[in-house]
């Protein structure tokens, strides 16, 4: 359901910020430190955040349409 799909939103971003800091270790990148940084306008932040996470609800929905056909047609 919805809370499932959010923790997953929130798991996923926490480890690739983690990946993009264990990354740029020693390479100067200011990445990492600009993933972790918060926007001056939150309703843009707030715009960013809605279109991302639907981009996964839709990736995860379309997920389990094929999931759900490949059993239909396995039967």
């Amino acid at each position: 359901g919805p809370k499932f799909v959010n923790m997953f939103y929130r798991f996923a971003r926490f480890i690739m910020i983690k990946r993009i800091k264990k990354i740029s270790v020693g390479t100067h990148i200011p990445f990492a430190a600009a993933v972790m940084w918060e926007p001056a306008d939150m309703y843009i932040a707030t715009a960013r955040h809605r279109v991302a996470y639907n981009k996964l609800l839709q990736i995860l929905q379309r997920k389990d349409f094929v999931v759900q056909e490949y059993r239909e047609k396995a039967q």
